[in-house]
This record gives structure tokens, sequence and C-alpha cells, in this order.
């Protein structure tokens, strides 16, 4: 599937706050907020399940790293195709301890993108690592991999390509370009959950992946939470030892130097039943994003487009408009929440950009920075609230 938009007419967080929507199913009234994400309205549907996954935890009396993290390893690794799977804190520890568990650290440099969230860095500074960022694709937002050679220097040891709003990155072009340099590939999939790449999920194709559980994600915990997956079992015997400090049992020594990182008996239970819904969930994020498209072509946005072959897991709905704010501002005053992913490229934040080093400019990036809108979107939207977002794009351009 393709849906192109276009230029014409008039010119010119990481996450949302969680925030409740309407329930399934039922049409919002014209005065209703309209959220950006609705992580409630996942929940709502498995109250029933939930709660007995919830006393079934508590009554085990055994709450950190136990079978309800096994069992969710177990499955999460079968569904995306890969040999294991280890549950973490959060997507950013998941991010830390996939570098660290490859031995990645001080002096070393990583190349990803400055169009990505800021807790894709954030990781690599973490470690004691150097961002090298450069540019992304016009169409997908995704890494160019034309700009990996020029980023390239002695001390590149991994490269992390960012699944950007749930397309999948180009993967056949990066793992190409690293595998002929001895580079080490990570996915951050944190908002690509179940985004493909012909039958293969995203996850299944670099040396390491890292997935996040936050609410909003496409499969979102009641909580944080995050994972490593890879089919090197050494590699993620190393993280399994990271994420309990280091420790090696059963003496309990600390041989290595990690972190208390693990993702808990309730969030693992929870995420179980959500992952046989992932399916489900994407079908209809899909579907949302056909009926937006078929009702914005006509306007002056550049609406998301997928590269032949993919398969987008439509975490966000991003359009891009020359008058942004405008409509933004427009949006927002008929109770459409909206946001930017994301207002400040990660070379723009001083909190981040000040070890980084920049080899070529970031052209795309700083363009589209400018003109990047996303509109609500999540997996129990309903049509009436599709609709009535669309109508009040159109009532700005008319």
């Amino acid at each position: 599937m393709s849906m192109p938009g276009r230029w014409g007419g008039r010119g010119k967080e990481e996450e949302a706050s969680p925030a409740p929507g309407a329930a399934a199913g039922v049409a919002p009234q014209a005065h209703e907020r309209v959220p950006l994400s609705d992580p409630l309205g996942e929940t709502r549907l498995l109250r029933g399940e939930i709660a007995a996954a919830l006393m079934r935890v508590v009554d085990s009396g055994s709450y950190i790293l136990g079978a309800e993290v096994t069992a969710f390893e177990e499955a999460l690794a079968a569904a995306i195709g890969v040999k294991a799977a280890v549950g973490v804190g959060s997507g950013t520890d998941a991010l830390v301890l996939a570098l660290a568990g490859a031995g990645i650290g001080a002096g070393d440099e990583v190349i990803t993108v400055s169009h990505t969230a800021g807790p894709t860095v954030a990781a690599i500074r973490m470690t004691g690592a150097i961002p090298v960022l450069i540019d992304v694709e016009e169409g997908s937002y995704c890494m160019d991999p034309r700009k990996i050679d020029a980023a390239i220097g002695p001390h590149t040891r991994a490269i992390i390509a960012v699944h950007l709003y749930g397309h999948p990155a180009d993967m056949a072009a990066i793992n190409g370009i690293a595998r002929s340099r001895g580079i080490l590939v990570i996915e951050d999939c944190a908002q690509a959950q179940g985004a493909a790449i012909g039958e293969r999920q995203v996850g299944a194709f670099g040396d390491v992946a890292c997935f996040s559980f936050y609410p909003t994600k496409g499969l979102g915990a009641i909580g944080d939470g995050g994972a490593v997956v890879t089919d090197d079992a050494a590699l993620a015997a190393r993280v399994r030892k990271l994420r309990t400090y280091g420790w090696s049992k059963p003496q309990y020594a600390a041989l290595a130097n990690g972190r208390g990182s693990r993702l808990d008996e309730i969030q693992a239970a929870i995420l179980a039943l959500k992952l046989k819904r992932l399916s489900v969930n994407l079908q209809r994020r899909r579907q949302a994003a056909e009926r937006y498209c078929a009702q914005l072509a006509a306007l002056p946005l550049v609406l998301p487009t997928v590269r032949s072959g993919c398969r987008h897991s439509y975490h966000l709905f991003v359009v891009r408009a020359e008058a942004r704010d405008d409509l933004e501002a427009h949006l927002q005053a008929s109770g459409i929440v909206t946001g930017r992913h994301y207002p400040w490229p990660v070379h723009r934040q001083p909190g981040l950009a000040t070890a980084a080093r920049v080899p070529e400019p970031l052209a795309v990036t700083e363009r589209i920075a400018g003109e990047i809108l996303s509109l609500p979107m999540f997996a129990t939207i309903t049509d009436a609230q599709i609709d009535r977002v669309a109508e009040a794009v159109r009532a700005f351009y008319r």
C-alpha cells in the first residue's frame, strides 16, 4: 500500500500524556475531545482478562523475573521470529543494555539519526559512546542509507536504525553496508511493534533489536517496560546478566557493570494478553490510516507513504503541512489533540547534542521539523473520530 500526499494551495513530545478518549465503537459527539492516543481504550476491552492476570500474579507470590516474564519473553521472541527476548525496565534501558552487551562504550561511535525520539541518542550517551547523527529519507523519515558511508570513521562500532513512526527502515541497504564494514546493527523498534518487511517483522533484521512497551506504543504496558531481542545467544545472556547488576548466579557476584532493569511480572502478564491482540490492533491502525488518507488526499498536505514490500504499524500518523502551526492551532481549538514528533531534532537539543558528531548537513531533518504534525491515531479510534479530524482539517483549508 502506498498512500502519497502532495503540496499545493496555501503556504506557509516523546509521547503525549496519555488521555482517555471515547470507548471503542462509540461515536464521539461534536464537542468531545479527540485524543492523540488512548491507552485506556484497549485496557477497557481487556478489563476482565487483565484483572484475572493481576490476581494470578498477586497470588503467585513471585513478582520479579518469574514465570510471567519467562512466558512473555518466549511468546515475544516467537512472534518476532528470533531466538531470544529479554524483558527490561524500559525501551531506553533496552538500547543501553544492547549497546553494553555488545561491548560498546567510551570512545566508540554509534551512527543514528537526528530525527528521532531523544531516548535513541540518550541511550548512546549513557554508555559513554559518541552519537554520530545523519539525515533521513524524504519519504519514510527513516535513516538514509546513502548517508552512512560519510559517517563511518575509525571508531564506528554500531548503527542504530530507527523504524520511525512505525515505518521500517531500509534494512537491506543498512545491513549491506554494515556487514561489509564489520559494524553491529541495532534496530530501534520502539515505535514499530508488528511492522514488517515482506513477511518478516522488524526486530529480526539486525544483530539485536530493542522494543518499548510505554503505554501508548503498539504493544503497551500499564506502566513502563522494554525488551532486547536477538538471535545471538551469547549476547542475550550478557543482557540478562547486565539487567541484574551484572550478577552471575549462583554466587551473585557482579562480574560486569550492569544495572537494575527488569520487566516486572505484572507488566509481563498484561503484555502477554495484549500480544495476542496485536494483529487485530495493527489491522485497525492500518484501516484508520487508509481512511485518513482517502479523506485528506486532495488537501495541500504530505501524507504518509509506505515503501514497496513494507508494512507500516502506524504508531503515529504524521502529516506535513507548510502552514503547520496554524493548522495545529485550528485543530486544538476544535478539540482535537495533535503532536509534533519531533519539534526539535536531536542535533538542536543542547542536552543531547553536546558530544555528538554531525558529519554532513541534515537538510531533510531541518526542513521537516517545521512541517510535521501527528494526528490522532490509536487502535480503538472510531471511524467517527477519524471523520471528525478529517473534517476539521478540510475546514482549515476551505
